[in-house]
This record gives C-alpha cells, sequence and structure tokens, in this order.
C-alpha cells in the first residue's frame, strides 16, 4: 500500500507587492529559485495594480500564491493582508527592486535564534556595492531639518562583521518571526507610504524586543528614491512623517531613551 506525500508547511513566507513591476519582480523570482532552493520558502505576491504575470506560477520551486487588489492599497495593508495568506514560521516583506546574489535567509534566520530580536534585516547594498544607510536612528524634527539643509550626513551606526541594534531598519528587506508579527498586529494600516517601518520598530522597541541588521546577510536595492522627484510621493512621506511625530507612540519613544540613558539599562544598546 503506497503512502501518501505530505506537504510540509513553509519556513518562510515572502510578501513582495507589485505596482506595476510585474518585469522587476520577476528578477527577484529567479534569485529566490536560484539562491534559496536548501529552505521551504512561499511567496505571496499581491498584485496592487492590474497587470498580466509574464510566467507561470508552478515555474518556480516554491509555490506562489496571487493577490489582486481591486483599488490600489499602501504598503502597509497590503503586508497585512498578505500575512492572512502566510502560513510560514517566519514572514518576510521584500521590495520588488531587491536582487540576491545568495541565501540571505541562513544568517538572518540565526540572527532570530535569540528570542530578543524581534525583526531581523539584511546588509543593503547598492548596484554599485557600496553600503545603504537602511539603519537609522528615529528620526526627529531636528533631525529631519538638519538633513534637509545638508548638516547631517553619514550613516547613524557603524556596520562592521558583527550584528548591530539600530533603533529602525527600512521596510525594503524585513524578517519577522511569525508570532512576533502577529503580536504587534502588523504594520499600522493609518499609514499609507513611509514610516510604516518606523513605527513597527518603535512599537517592537516598546514591548522590550531588538531590532537587528545582520551583516552576514547581503543583498542588493535597485533604489528609485521616488520621492525625491515626485509630489505625489513627496506628500505622502510628509503625511507619514507629521502622523508619526504627532503619535503619542513617539513621544512614548523618546521618553524611553531619556529613561534608558539615566539607567543605564539594555536600550543604550541601540542608542
Amino acid at each position: 500500500m503506497g503512502t501518501m506525500a505530505v506537504e510540509q508547511s513553509p519556513e518562510i513566507s515572502i510578501s513582495v507587492v507589485s505596482h506595476a513591476q510585474i518585469h522587476l519582480i520577476e528578477y527577484l523570482l529567479h534569485d529566490i529559485n536560484q539562491h534559496c532552493r536548501a529552505l521551504l520558502i512561499e511567496l505571496i505576491l499581491t498584485l496592487n495594480l492590474d497587470e498580466m504575470l509574464p510566467f507561470t506560477v508552478d515555474s518556480f520551486l516554491f509555490p506562489i500564491k496571487v493577490i489582486r487588489n481591486p483599488i490600489p492599497r499602501g504598503f502597509a495593508t497590503n503586508h497585512n493582508q498578505a500575512f492572512t495568506y502566510a502560513a510560514g514560521q517566519f514572514f518576510c516583506v521584500m521590495n520588488p527592486d531587491i536582487r540576491l546574489n545568495d541565501n540571505p535567509f541562513k544568517a538572518l534566520l540565526a540572527c532570530l535564534q535569540d528570542t530578543a530580536v524581534g525583526v531581523a534585516a539584511p546588509l543593503i547594498l547598492s548596484t554599485n556595492g557600496e553600503i545603504e544607510d537602511s539603519a537609522r536612528r528615529f528620526p526627529t524634527p531636528l533631525k529631519i531639518f538638519c538633513k534637509a539643509f545638508g548638516r547631517c550626513k553619514g550613516s547613524d551606526y557603524l556596520v562592521k562583521n558583527n550584528p548591530i541594534f539600530p533603533d529602525w531598519v527600512g521596510g525594503m528587506f524585513m524578517l519577522f518571526p511569525r508570532e512576533v508579527f502577529k503580536k504587534l498586529g502588523g504594520f499600522d494600516q493609518r499609514y499609507f507610504l513611509y514610516y510604516e517601518d518606523v513605527d513597527l520598530c518603535a512599537r517592537l522597541r516598546l514591548k522590550g524586543y531588538e531590532v537587528a541588521v545582520c551583516p552576514d546577510a547581503k543583498v542588493i536595492h535597485l533604489a528609485r528614491r521616488s520621492s525625491h522627484h515626485s509630489f505625489k510621493y513627496l506628500k505622502w512621506h510628509l503625511m507619514s512623517m507629521m502622523r508619526f511625530f504627532c503619535s503619542s507612540l513617539f513621544l512614548k519613544i523618546v521618553w524611553l531613551r531619556l529613561t534608558k540613558k539615566t539607567h543605564g539599562q539594555m536600550y543604550d544598546r541601540a542608542i
């Protein structure tokens, strides 16, 4: 009598949202197919705008779930929606403009063995190999003003070989233990675009979790900086910035930083 094959649950669920970027995403899918074969992965692809797939979903070694939005949704809503379809032990938010030269998940999962870490991120490299400024201290109005006038330059953290623990990491690539993302209630859907990653990392910190950048994991980011040349994106950026600065969460983070500095507790690890 033959035995039935038991389908294994995925270890990692990857959420990618396309804004008419499916040809860019096709490259990413091939990267995952080539470099991440040792892992059980599923990919949840959200089509935020109506577009045809230039491939069949069974063309890859991992399953792909496709969500077609009837109307465009924001970053937070799209990834939270994808999470409701995710079956993996870990939930990964990944931008369409990410490229992989190897498997970043091995090092990220090693970082997440520390149960104090609530989210792990790789080192983000530009196409010419330079380290992008994706690990930062929490923004303040003074710091934004300083950067706007070109006075505050350089990275907030010095990257070496060991993991670093910044205040927050950019949302282009974030890996969460499933239960942590669930406990937080996902991203705050009041943000349409920008600052969702800042807000979520702030809530993580308030719950006692660390944010980690793991330099052994590296990915390439084909950044386009839409807010620098589009009024619509700039408006979203400014609106999200004001929402964060006017929130009680921002005040709590400022207070936490002041009290932890005073008492010399663990939060100094990321100051």
